[in-house]
């Protein structure tokens, strides 16, 4: 009887050791060991020209101890271009994430880019800013220059 008692106690210590966090389901979380930082969440362009693209480069730390993956980059939609790399960030290491938007249509917007990494995690970014319409011409064209001209 003791032996069973030692045997059950030292499983239930040793379970008890190896306990993971649990979500509302009952399923078992883990800690990961890379967590990913970013400098800034947001980044806003302010007043840019139609027709004029528009980039931003944020900046994405790995603050755990072992590699972290990008798995996707996914804008909100298709004027929203993200570039990254595929490569996986070391332990204490940086990579930017290119950021480009066509600024095609004019007034405000707000976009959003999604960070898939390590296979089911996710951290979003943002960009806003306002359109303005341009000039048709570069500048309206002056009559007296004709008049200058014969003037020479």
């Amino acid at each position: 009887m003791k032996k069973i008692a030692i045997i059950v106690s030292l499983f239930t210590t040793i379970i008890s050791a190896r306990a993971q966090t649990v979500n509302n389901n009952g399923v078992a979380l883990s800690t990961p060991a890379s967590t990913l930082s970013v400098k800034e969440n947001s980044h806003n362009f302010g007043k840019i020209p139609q027709g004029r693209p528009a980039v931003y480069f944020f900046e994405i730390m790995n603050t755990g101890s072992s590699a972290l993956k990008l798995d996707n980059v996914q804008a909100s939609c298709g004027c929203t271009t993200p570039e990254w790399s595929r490569d996986p960030i070391e332990a204490g290491g940086t990579t930017r994430i290119k950021v480009g938007y066509n600024a095609y249509a004019e007034g405000p917007f707000t976009k959003t880019v999604t960070i898939v990494y390590n296979t089911n995690q996710t951290r979003t970014l943002t960009i806003s800013g306002e359109v303005y319409k341009t000039p048709v011409t570069s500048a309206p064209e002056n009559p007296s220059i004709q008049l200058l001209k014969q003037i020479n």
